[in-house]
């Protein structure tokens, strides 16, 4: 019997520096505080998923530096009990790291990212067989792993060409993408939906990836035009469920076309110490969930107020607790 949850990809350390305000090219600001945590999708979405229930069984696959940060991640996929025997370590690469600017009164946060080791993790470092074992297989991100967003020429990315593969084990696939500018989205994104059960991402990326504006002129989120995301990304061949979040709520769409939108917390004034691994959280959330057979409006539900507990600490994992108490929150501030 299949067991477990596999997720690969990006294994960062996060060094989040809370600021007064973000300054303009050549001027100053002030570091009010600094933080050191995992991050990453490989990192935060299983560290999430393990502060919710210990017990599910949890596999990591991602790639390292022979350094002082690869030994932190090391140590706390040992410490959150998740299986590192799929993290390998890459020597004469550095561990990848980013800078994270967050501005205290806001929780905007603003990335610098080094790649290191990230740049050369490959399908030749996945162990299909042991992630066959599992029930779930789930990888981000995808415009942020050189190898895996290179060209296939059978699949169209080698991203693409990896999920097929676990697919071909009847292991139920999830990917994430990254938030970046650029014209990238539909080349490297869409290869892999064809091979995918689960596409869970922000309402940015998947307009990106469609070419629809999910936010109206005013800035608003427009519902309906997320709604046609979602639809429109199912016909790139997500065979199971679309879920897009937004600090607004959660969006979703399932294979027989159940359709809803499940609105955030309402958060009280000073809750919101930090943004960083929001997304990462909802998405734990949501394959938790899923992991769980709740209902997709429970799933929502869940990956919310997961989403919630996160912002309330400024590092991407601090705040997690266990499901029992999220949904707590959720009860709290609905």
């Amino acid at each position: 019997m299949k067991n477990g949850i596999a997720i690969a990809g990006n294994l960062i350390v996060d060094y989040v520096k809370m600021i007064d305000t973000y300054p303009k090219q050549g001027m100053l600001c002030s570091i009010l505080d600094k933080t050191q945590s995992p991050g990453g999708c490989a990192a935060n979405t299983l560290g999430c998923i393990a502060a919710m229930d210990r017990d599910v069984p949890l596999r990591c696959f991602g790639s390292i530096g022979d350094d002082e940060a690869g030994k932190y991640i090391q140590e706390f996929l040992e410490k959150y009990g998740i299986c590192s025997d799929g993290v390998s370590i890459k020597e004469g690469c550095m561990t990848s790291f980013t800078d994270v600017m967050t501005v205290k009164e806001t929780g905007a946060r603003t990335f610098f990212q080094a790649r290191g080791a990230n740049a050369v993790f490959g399908l030749d470092d996945l162990d299909l067989e042991q992630i066959g074992k599992c029930r779930m297989f789930h990888i981000g991100y995808a415009l942020l792993l050189d190898r895996f967003d290179e060209e296939d020429e059978e699949y169209g990315t080698v991203m693409a060409h990896a999920l097929a593969g676990i697919q071909s084990f009847g292991v139920k696939t999830s990917m994430d993408v990254v938030s970046e500018d650029g014209d990238r989205f539909a080349r490297i994104v869409k290869p892999s939906l064809k091979y995918c059960d689960y596409f869970i991402a922000n309402e940015i990326e998947g307009g990106n990836v469609t070419g629809i504006n999910p936010r109206k002129e005013d800035g608003t989120l427009n519902q309906e035009a997320l709604g046609e995301i979602c639809k429109k990304l199912m016909t790139y061949g997500v065979s199971e469920l679309i879920v897009l979040h937004a600090p607004e709520g959660g969006a979703y769409l399932t294979k027989d076309g159940k359709q809803g939108f499940v609105s955030s917390l309402k958060l009280p004034e000073g809750y919101i110490k930090g943004s960083v691994g929001a997304g990462d959280a909802f998405c734990a959330g949501i394959l938790y969930a899923l992991y769980q057979n709740y209902s997709i409006e429970e799933a929502v539900v869940l990956a919310n107020a997961a989403a919630a507990a996160n912002l309330s600490q400024p590092d991407s994992l601090s705040g997690l607790r266990p499901v029992k108490d999220i949904f707590k929150l959720s009860e709290k501030y609905r």
